[in-house]
C-alpha cells in the first residue's frame, strides 16, 4: 500500500494542476466570488462555486451572469458547480460557464434540498443514472473542460446507489474526479459519514476521489483523510468564518487568529461584498457572515446584536474595529452595563 500524500502535496484533475488537497466545497447561497478568493488567499488549493443553475446560465438570466458567475482572476483555478436536469440545457449552460473563466465544471448529484430534488436535479439523480451519465457527458462536451461530480452515498440509509452511480461515471462519463459525501440524502448533516465507503470507491476508480462531509474543523479533516484514503479533503461548514482552517491543514498555521485578525478577515469581507452587491444589498447580506466571526471574539451581547440589525455599512466598520479592542475598552465606549 502506497504512503498517504500530505496534504500539501499536488495534484491534477483531468490534467489542471491544484496546488494542495484542501478545498473549498460549493456553498450554497454563500460561495460567491469573495469566498472562493478567500479561501484560496488562506491556502486552499481549489474552491468551487456555490450552485448555480444550468438553466438559468442556458436562458442567460441576468442575475446568473452578473453575480454567479463572477470570477476574480486571482481564483484560479475555479471549478463553477451546476445542477439541473436537461443535458441539451446542462451542454449549453456548462459552455456558458466555460467562456466566463471556468478551469472545472463540478456537477451537483448529491443536493438533499427538496426545492432542488423536486426538479429532478441533486441526489434525485441518484435514481436516475441513465440520465445522470447524460447530463455528465453533456457538461464535458458542452465546456471543453473536465468535469467532477459532487454526490451523496445514497438517497436512504443503507443505499449504495451513489457510489455505484460514481464508478459508472469515472468509468462511461469520463468524469475527472469524484467530491463523494458518505451518508444519505435523507441524512442530510445527520450521523457520522461513513469513511469506509469512500475507500471503497477509491480503490473502484481510476480518478481522484474528494471527501467530504463532517469536516467541521481542522482535527476532523485529518480523521476523515486519514480513514477515507481519498485524494484530498472539501470543507464546507467549517470553513464559516474560518478561512485560518486552511492554512492548519496546509502546516501554514498552528495556534487559532488574534482578535485583530478576525477582526481584520471581516472587515475584508465587507469591503468585497459591498464591490460585489452595492452598500444596501450587502448590508442585508452580510447578517448571516456576523455571527461566523463575533462568535469568535466574545463580543458583549449588545454589541453583537447591534451589528446583526445594522443596515448601514459605515456603522457596522465601526462596530468591528471596536471589537479588536479590549474588553475594558469597549466598556469605557458602551457603558458599564456590558
Amino acid at each position: 500500500m502506497s504512503a498517504t500524500p500530505d496534504l500539501t502535496e499536488p495534484f491534477e484533475i483531468g490534467g489542471v494542476r491544484i496546488a494542495n488537497r484542501v478545498l473549498l466545497a460549493p456553498l450554497a447561497g454563500i460561495g460567491n466570488w469573495f469566498v472562493r478568493l478567500q479561501a484560496k488567499r488562506h491556502g486552499a488549493g481549489l474552491a468551487v462555486s456555490e450552485m448555480v443553475s444550468s438553466f438559468g446560465l442556458h436562458h442567460r438570466n441576468e442575475r446568473t451572469l452578473r453575480e454567479l458567475m463572477r470570477i476574480h482572476p486571482d481564483e484560479h483555478p475555479i471549478s463553477v458547480q451546476l445542477f439541473g436536469h436537461d443535458p441539451e440545457v446542462m451542454r449549453s449552460g456548462a459552455a456558458i460557464a466555460a467562456e466566463a473563466g471556468a478551469d472545472l465544471i463540478d456537477i451537483n448529484m448529491g443536493c438533499p434540498v427538496r426545492k432542488v430534488r423536486r426538479t429532478g436535479a441533486g441526489a434525485e439523480l441518484l435514481g436516475d443514472p441513465e440520465l445522470a451519465l447524460a447530463i455528465a457527458s453533456a457538461a464535458a462536451e458542452g465546456s471543453g473542460l473536465p468535469v467532477t461530480v459532487k454526490l451523496r452515498s445514497g438517497l436512504q440509509p443503507r443505499d449504495r446507489s451513489g457510489l455505484d452511480l460514481a464508478v459508472r461515471l469515472v468509468e462511461e462519463a469520463g468524469v475527472a474526479a469524484i467530491a463523494f459525501h458518505p451518508r444519505a440524502a435523507a441524512a442530510g448533516h445527520r450521523g457520522r459519514p461513513d469513511y469506509a465507503l469512500v475507500r471503497e470507491l477509491v480503490e473502484r476508480v481510476d480518478a481522484p476521489v474528494i471527501v467530504s462531509g463532517g469536516l467541521k474543523t481542522a482535527a476532523a479533516a485529518r480523521v476523515a483523510y486519514r480513514e477515507s484514503g481519498a485524494g484530498a479533503v472539501m470543507i464546507a461548514r467549517g470553513a464559516l468564518g474560518n478561512p485560518w482552517v486552511f492554512e492548519e491543514l496546509t502546516g501554514a498555521r498552528t495556534a487559532p487568529p488574534t482578535r485583530a485578525e478576525v477582526t481584520d478577515e471581516l472587515l475584508w469581507v465587507i469591503d468585497r461584498a459591498e464591490e460585489h452587491l452595492g452598500p444596501e444589498r450587502a448590508a442585508r447580506y452580510l447578517r448571516k457572515f456576523y455571527p461566523w466571526y463575533v462568535g469568535q471574539l466574545d463580543a458583549p451581547s449588545e454589541l453583537a446584536d447591534e451589528l446583526q440589525r445594522s443596515a448601514d455599512l459605515p456603522r457596522a466598520r465601526e462596530l468591528i474595529a471596536s471589537l479588536a479592542d479590549a474588553r475594558e475598552t469597549l466598556i469605557a465606549r458602551l457603558g458599564p452595563s456590558l
